[in-house]
């Protein structure tokens, strides 16, 4: 098996030992003689695999029982619409705004009601986070949203606004399970699974129960009513079964491995390698303000894009793939979620040291 170090923003990489449980279990899962994905979502087998799902999930960001977790589909895209239609009762929205998902997030709520963007740092390309202090919270807004990790931009929020007293609406698509968070500190979370959760396909939603009601904006479709959802058990039509056990045996795996807080440390300890190595490079410059720098995207360039090709094309060689920065910014991209092994970020700053010395003009 030639495995590679897969370095993509998403879908990505997933545990090695989660894949190879997966194999064993995909003609025959526990004596039923049949694969998760041909099991049928109402059978008990099935019934036991989400219990067991959210039911891990609850202890490694031990999730109060006020809050609901919903295993939906969509991906988080779809949350920037579902949002706003159940939660916009004055029809009025506060954002951070912090690049391309918050752009969406933006565009999708002002089809419903109006967007206040009650910071910005659009200025310098979303290279920063905006300064967080004496932030002007509009009276009348439903609630305030953030993108807590920027994938194509590389940041990453350190401290939480004070929205005072709103409902703050967090998209954690790319930084959920990657280091502690209070989830009270929150009314909504959301994530798309296919960064640091599962595969594509599966978004988890977790939502404080008081938030969960009939009062959402008029002609609203049924399948983006959380409330009926979460009625039914994440079950009012065909949840993406292999998608929810995949994430199960991550939680899983999570869990005998340390829980949220060892990702923690070895995320500080993988993050800390490759920007040691940037900050001292010649060659290499990191793309973010130093205290707003991802721990999950690491974005990076040498200053001529045909030197940046050519570190791509030669990385692949060396079997670090999917390197490229995203194609709105170019440059480079290392994405380091949880999956991604040490030696993996160990590999490619060994391999930047050796193109930049024999790069340098």
């Amino acid at each position: 098996m030639n495995r590679v170090y897969n370095f993509s923003a998403g879908p990505a990489v997933l545990p090695e030992e989660v894949l190879k449980q997966a194999a064993t279990e995909m003609l025959d899962y526990h004596g039923s003689g049949m694969s998760v994905m041909e099991m049928s979502h109402r059978s008990k087998e099935f019934e036991q695999i989400i219990a067991d799902a959210e039911a891990d999930l609850r202890k490694l960001m031990s999730i109060p029982d006020n809050y609901k977790v919903l295993f939906l589909q969509g991906g988080a895209t779809l949350q920037f619409s579902m949002v706003p239609l159940n939660l916009m009762k004055n029809r009025v929205m506060d954002i951070i705004h912090t690049g391309a998902w918050s752009e969406k997030a933006i565009e999708e709520a002002a089809r419903y009601g109006k967007v206040n963007v009650i910071a910005s740092s659009e200025d310098k390309a979303f290279t920063y986070i905006p300064d967080l202090d004496n932030l002007q919270i509009s009276p009348d807004a439903d609630y305030v949203h953030m993108v807590q990790n920027n994938t194509i931009f590389g940041t990453r929020f350190t401290k939480l606004p004070d929205v005072k007293g709103k409902v703050l609406v967090s998209d954690m698509s790319s930084n959920i399970l990657s280091e502690p968070f209070n989830v009270e500190d929150f009314g909504l979370i959301f994530a798309g699974a296919q960064k640091n959760i599962g595969p594509a396909g599966t978004t988890i939603v977790i939502i404080r129960d008081d938030l969960i009601n009939d009062d959402y904006l008029e002609g609203t479709p049924l399948m983006l009513q959380y409330k009926l959802h979460a009625d039914k058990g994440s079950m009012y039509n065909t949840p993406p079964t292999y998608g929810i056990y995949i994430c199960g045996l991550v939680f899983k795996h999570l869990l005998a491995n340390g829980g949220v807080e060892e990702m923690y440390k070895k995320n500080l300890k993988k993050a800390g390698l490759l920007y040691d190595y940037l900050d001292k490079s010649k060659l290499f410059k990191g793309t973010v303000r130093k205290e707003d720098r991802s721990l999950m995207n690491v974005t990076f360039v040498t200053g001529n894009e045909e030197l940046d090709k050519k570190f791509v094309s030669e990385a692949k060689k060396r079997g670090i793939v999917n390197i490229k920065g995203h194609r709105s910014v170019g440059g480079m991209r290392a994405s380091i979620y949880n999956a991604m092994p040490y030696e993996g970020v160990k590999a490619l700053v060994d391999f930047m040291e050796e193109f930049e010395k024999g790069n340098l003009a």
